[in-house]
């Protein structure tokens, strides 16, 4: 997505610039309005994707893949409220592979191992990236979801080393494959992009900007592309429509969870927690989809 790729770039700076005009508060409002937006709307057609997806010769009713669904949210949900810490960790596993998935699609040549290894080290560093500018408040959150102290030299140990996993991984893809070569020194641009973004922003800000312009947007191209074939006007207002009734179920949700623990230090903790519980199946259906994906294009 070339011509995407450099609207993002041009957002990116534009989201900085912005940023100046506006107070903490009002960023962390308008981040969360991101999130809340694209950040859920890319998530809200999973069960679209799962029937699209679903190669078994027996077929689940609607209600079936509903069921499933929402069993496996509650689970998520249940892990965070007994076993927080564990689930924490899990969630920040499952995201940055999920990130690195996203933005690391062209590697279907190489074995399962590598194209795993090497989208799982881009995410964490991705992340860890962003929690190395903002440490403190990242210690904050991560205490009042886990009560377990991370100290910010475990930050940057973790960064050292995705850092040098990715470096030796990258090194590894660009000597075996002419393609990836461009595709390597494109990245690593982006990379420079997202240090920007991250050490000139706050947390939210710079999250809610690459999650909705490098992850989000980019998520709904693609499922578009899969479940109607191309990326147009109609098939966009397609996708849209079916995705509003979960879309707005998520919202509820959150909502509901504002306004009943807005003044206390839970809150935090509770909508991570529901980020978690939706972001676990929406992973698996994704996975599956750019399985799917790969296997077309090795049939043709």
């Amino acid at each position: 997505m070339p011509k995407y790729t450099n609207v993002a770039i041009v957002a990116s700076f534009l989201g900085l610039w912005i940023d100046s005009f506006f107070s903490h508060d009002v960023q962390i409002a308008i981040g969360f309005v991101l999130i809340f937006s694209f950040g859920i709307m890319h998530g809200a057609n999973d069960l679209l994707l799962i029937e699209n997806v679903n190669t078994k010769k027996q077929s689940f009713s609607y209600f079936q893949l509903l069921s499933y669904y929402v069993a496996m949210v509650l689970m998520v949900t249940l892990l965070f409220y007994f076993v927080a810490w564990l689930a924490l960790i899990l969630f920040l596993i499952v995201s940055a592979y999920h990130f690195g998935e996203q933005q690391w699609q062209a590697l279907e040549f190489f074995s399962l191992w590598i194209r795993v290894a090497f989208q799982f080290c881009y995410g964490s560093f991705v992340l860890l990236l962003l929690f190395a500018f903002h440490n403190l408040e990242v210690q904050r959150v991560i205490f009042e979801i886990s009560s377990h102290f991370i100290s910010t030299d475990w930050m940057q140990y973790l960064l050292a080393f995705f850092s040098i996993m990715l470096i030796g991984l990258g090194s590894y893809l660009y000597t075996k494959s002419n393609q990836i070569r461009g595709q390597l020194l494109a990245e690593l641009f982006y990379l420079i992009v997202f240090t920007i973004l991250f050490k000139s922003s706050s947390l939210i800000w710079g999250f809610a900007l690459y999650f909705v312009l490098w992850h989000s947007i980019p998520s709904i191209i693609d499922q578009i592309k899969f479940l109607y074939g191309a990326f147009s006007k109609v098939n966009v207002i397609l996708y849209l429509k079916a995705a509003l009734l979960y879309w707005m179920i998520s919202l509820a949700g959150i909502a509901t969870l504002y306004f009943l623990f807005k003044g206390e230090k839970i809150f935090n903790a509770l909508f991570f927690s529901f980020l978690a519980a939706i972001t676990f199946p929406h992973v698996l259906v994704i996975i599956k989809m750019f399985g799917k994906k790969s296997h077309t294009i090795h049939l043709k």
